[in-house]
């Protein structure tokens, strides 16, 4: 746990991306990934496979996965086909990176709100927080389906702080991607490059030019707090 008691915390709100950042979410997504594989008469994808492929939302588990692109006629009921495995088993596997548990319950004792900032649908961020409890609340989960324009576009960030009433100059965003990054640069927040989470092949998060980068989630709470 932190001590605060000498000092004020650096920031007023945390803002998290969920998958890859908050979230481990990669073996659930290998679980249905590969169920779907398998009925197709399809080689097995590894973990390090679907962890390069998940930041790329289920679009590119199916371009990289099934080798179909977009306009594929294909493409959209796989893509389907995959989301409805993946509803029924997101909560399996998916955990907490560590030292997240940690964070959130010094955050929660010092009166720090966080909240989640996502390009994962509603419907499955949601379901995932109600089966998967983080002895912690968030003040705001802004979801694709709450905004105009998702991540990199700022609008999303600046919801959630408008919704937790914290000005962006006082907050921090935590991502693995250069869109979280991004927006949390456009909103006027901190920002914090998780390289823990998924990182494509030729992603060099040091050109991101974060406040900050991170290769656990173990070191956040030095930075944030």
């Amino acid at each position: 746990m932190s001590d605060l008691s000498d000092h004020r915390p650096k920031y007023r709100a945390v803002l998290f991306d969920l998958d890859g950042t908050l979230l481990d979410t990669a073996p659930d997504f290998l679980t249905c990934t590969n169920k779907l594989l398998a009925q197709k008469g399809m080689a097995q994808l590894t973990e390090t496979g679907i962890r390069r492929l998940v930041t790329h939302g289920s679009a590119g588990i199916i371009r990289g996965a099934f080798s179909l692109e977009p306009e594929h006629p294909d493409f959209e009921a796989t893509r389907r086909q995959l989301l409805a495995l993946y509803f029924r088993h997101l909560a399996e596997k998916t955990r907490p990176f560590p030292g997240i548990a940690e964070l959130l319950s010094t955050l929660a004792e010092h009166n720090i709100p966080w909240g989640i900032v996502t390009n994962k649908p509603e419907r499955y961020t949601l379901a995932i927080l109600e089966r998967l409890p983080l002895g912690s609340t968030p003040a705001a989960v802004i979801c694709p389906d709450h905004v105009q324009q998702t991540k990199p576009h700022p609008e999303s960030v600046l919801l959630a702080l408008q919704q937790m009433d914290v000005p962006p100059q006082q907050a921090v965003f935590v991502g693995d991607h250069l869109r979280d990054i991004q927006a949390g640069q456009r909103a006027g927040t901190a920002t914090i490059a998780a390289t823990y989470g998924y990182l494509g092949e030729r992603e060099d998060p040091l050109s991101w030019r974060a406040t900050h980068t991170v290769e656990s989630a173990t070191q956040l709470a030095h930075l944030i707090l």
